[in-house]
């Protein structure tokens, strides 16, 4: 809110003031909040991964070289699920 104080046309989210005047919470999710259920989590979703019935998919590029284009398909919805960029000496 204070970066847009003084412009002519805010960008981004428009009246935060708001929030504010009308005492308005907001409130956001953090996983770093959860972190302590993660062997939980692992516990109960390990057993569904080993037997195929969850499946995840990594889209994996070799080289430094191809991390801007794997960044630009990151961006504009080009892969699915993770994307990894390995670099090898």
């Amino acid at each position: 809110m204070i970066s847009q104080y003084n412009l002519e046309k805010p960008e981004g989210v428009h009246k935060l003031s708001c929030l504010i005047t009308k005492r308005i919470r907001l409130e956001g999710f953090i996983v770093f909040d959860y972190y302590h259920l993660y062997p939980k989590f692992l516990e109960f979703i390990l057993p569904y991964t080993r037997e195929g019935k969850i499946v995840y998919v990594e889209n994996t590029v070799e080289g430094l070289e191809s991390g801007p284009a794997a960044l630009i398909g990151l961006i504009t919805g080009r892969n699915v699920g993770k994307q990894v960029v390995v670099a090898r000496e």
